[in-house]
């Protein structure tokens, strides 16, 4: 049964002008956006913070609302499983395959795998990568489509009654791809902190609203929550489409894996800042305290949905399916506030589909426009087709929208996807970056082999029978991903055992192992590890390379910096500083050219452009590495 949901004028105004305040954010970055690098890794210049708040946004997707509101309503807490099972790749990711990746200066996983093996190894993983993200960009505008489907539908079909979801689709997807073709991934991240703070909010006020709303007309949301609702694992091996040993392989495993190693969105983001040590931070940040809090925004309205099922506050036959909607829409009576969440909800849509977006076109140019079709442009030609190729990657997303309509629900859908796409390429990566024994032939072997019976099993499931592990009927889509899994592990490792390194193989810092190697590769000298202080000086013009500073010896002193160091320079304003910025290097005086005044750091006309900074004015300066 559908609940009649009731939305004012003042909340449609609300969602209106969130709307326009997230475009006019997003676009006002376009003019940060000059290089592909600035498009797609934001001049690496984001601290910890905002990197784990942006992340939290991106985790968080409007199925995320749906799906786990669901999930709640129809299991209880253990719908939180999803979201805190994801430690346990905490170690394999900070200390393996992040500093790979950051101090390797590769920029995208199908990059890794050229530099690992081979142009080809590159080709077919861009091929894979490019499936998951754009399958992902449509699950994201399928489930907003779902979720708004009660509230504006109505209404819209009164005025056009051709109007429908798909329709509701597209207009979403144009709002997203604005901000994005405007000011790439610098757009992303500022717009996303803006979101990942709203969803954080809304989701725990609304979590209030109805703790209150029970407490007011009943005994209270606990009392009225059903025992196995309370407890936050749900039943080992049932039901089929909801079970703790199905939801460990397919959430935290496969899902989980391919979140944080292949899911080009993030792993930009935490290229995007300043150190490696700000992404780690971050990382710890949204691992540990921002996904615990998330879990709680996402799930809630189905605990409180239930409960208020429980207390006859809602009809027995209520559709799980619209709970997230239906209990908001109760228990929030304050003027224009079921218009901010509603503002939550698109803007988890928006902040994952702007993700995605920029990650298609990442990859799109990177390593396959640039890499093999269109050779030696200027960077301005590509940042051009990448601004295109975001349009298309929206235009493809709401074109497979109408395959996840055919699915019964939103999280059987979520998990057929994420269960057959991911493991036949997250499991290559994990091998390449822990063993330096797999080669290229079986890299591409495990790819292709593992698409390939990953499609038999949904074409002949009897063949995963052996990985049920009494996991009840119909939950074929969770042990999918353990079958998909071991096969893929048992090809990479049997076929490298059976092969030889080609020549062109390289391991040298692209296989896990001490980091302090990993950054002399990086900087190319020996790492200055003596601790220094932060310095702003005045900015002074001199012919010099570009990204190279020279500084008086006693403000090398303080910086405890010598020729060779990476040096962070920033406008010194707390806004600014994060904006106007560059990563430099600290150089000898060049012969012809007068040394720097005192309190003075000498600078090319080249970075001043590049890190947005006037040449009257000053700058902060202190090293990274």
């Amino acid at each position: 049964m559908n609940i009649a949901i009731t939305i004012s004028p003042l909340d449609t105004g609300v969602v209106l002008v969130y709307f326009t305040l997230i475009i006019l954010a997003g676009t006002a970055m376009g003019g940060f956006t000059r290089s592909t690098k600035d498009f797609f890794m934001a001049g690496q210049r984001f601290g910890a913070w905002l990197i784990a708040f942006s992340c939290v946004a991106t985790t968080v997707g409007s199925y995320s609302f749906i799906k786990y509101a669901t999930a709640g309503f129809n299991y209880g807490m253990s719908s939180s499983m999803s979201y805190v099972n994801d430690w346990i790749w905490y170690g394999f990711w900070a200390f393996g395959w992040f500093p790979i990746i950051y101090y390797s200066g590769v920029m995208s996983v199908p990059e890794y795998f050229e530099r690992r093996f081979n142009a080809r190894c590159r080709a077919v993983a861009s091929g894979v990568l490019l499936l998951y993200m754009v399958g992902y960009i449509g699950i994201n505008l399928y489930t907003l489509g779902v979720a708004l489907e009660p509230i504006l539908l109505p209404h819209l079909q009164a005025i056009w009654p051709w109007f429908s979801t798909i329709h509701l689709v597209i207009l979403i997807a144009g709002v997203t791809s604005i901000y994005v073709v405007a000011g790439g991934q610098t757009s992303v991240i500022v717009t996303d902190l803006i979101q990942g703070v709203l969803l954080l909010f809304m989701g725990l006020a609304l979590f209030g609203f109805g703790i209150r709303f029970l407490h007011m007309h009943d005994q209270g949301f606990w009392a009225n929550l059903p025992p196995m609702w309370r407890v936050p694992i749900y039943k080992l091996q049932e039901p089929g489409n909801f079970n703790s040993l199905g939801i460990f392989w397919q959430d935290g495993i496969a899902n989980s894996a391919a979140f944080w190693f292949m899911h080009q969105g993030l792993i930009l983001r935490f290229l995007s800042a300043r150190t490696a040590k700000d992404a780690r931070k971050a990382f710890t940040v949204t691992l540990f305290i921002l996904m615990p809090l998330a879990t709680i925004c996402v799930s809630s309205a189905g605990w409180i949905g239930r409960a208020m099922v429980e207390a006859g506050l809602l009809p027995t036959d209520v559709d799980p399916k619209h709970i997230f909607i239906t209990v908001a829409n109760t228990v929030v009576h304050t003027p224009g506030f079921f218009g901010l969440i509603l503002a939550a909800l698109t803007a988890a849509l928006m902040s994952t589909a702007d993700t995605l977006i920029n990650a298609v076109a990442a990859v799109s140019i990177n390593d396959i426009y640039r890499r093999f079709w269109v050779k030696n442009k200027s960077d301005k030609h590509y940042l051009l087709m990448a601004r295109w190729i975001s349009i298309g990657a929206a235009i493809v997303g709401v074109s497979i929208v109408p395959i996840y309509m055919k699915f019964k629900s939103i999280y059987v859908a979520h998990g057929a996807f994420t269960a057959a796409i991911t493991p036949p390429l997250v499991v290559p990566i994990l091998l390449a970056a822990f063993w330096r024994r797999f080669t290229a032939k079986a890299a591409i072997t495990t790819m292709v082999g593992g698409v390939a019976l990953v499609g038999i099993s949904i074409w002949k499931p009897q063949v995963m029978e052996w990985c049920r592990m009494g996991i009840a009927e119909g939950g074929e889509n969770y042990f999918r991903a353990l079958f998909g899994t071991v096969v893929c592990f048992v090809i990479g490792i049997v076929t490298s055992l059976l092969t030889q390194h080609d020549a062109s193989e390289n391991t040298a810092g692209l296989v896990w192992g001490p980091e302090r190697e990993f950054k002399e590769l990086y900087k190319g000298s020996p790492i200055n590890e003596r601790p220094g202080g932060k310095l702003e000086l005045k900015l002074q013009l001199a012919d010099l390379p570009n990204e190279q500073v020279v500084v008086p010896a006693d403000a090398a002193e303080v910086l405890a910096a010598e020729a060779g160091d990476i040096i962070f320079l920033s406008h010194p304003g707390r806004f600014h500083g994060v904006l106007r910025s560059a990563h430099v290097r600290l150089a000898a005086l060049p012969e012809g050219i007068t040394p720097p005044d005192s309190g003075h750091v000498l600078v090319s006309a080249d970075l001043l452009e590049q890190a947005r900074l006037k040449a009257d004015g000053s700058a902060v300066l202190w090293k990274i590495m």
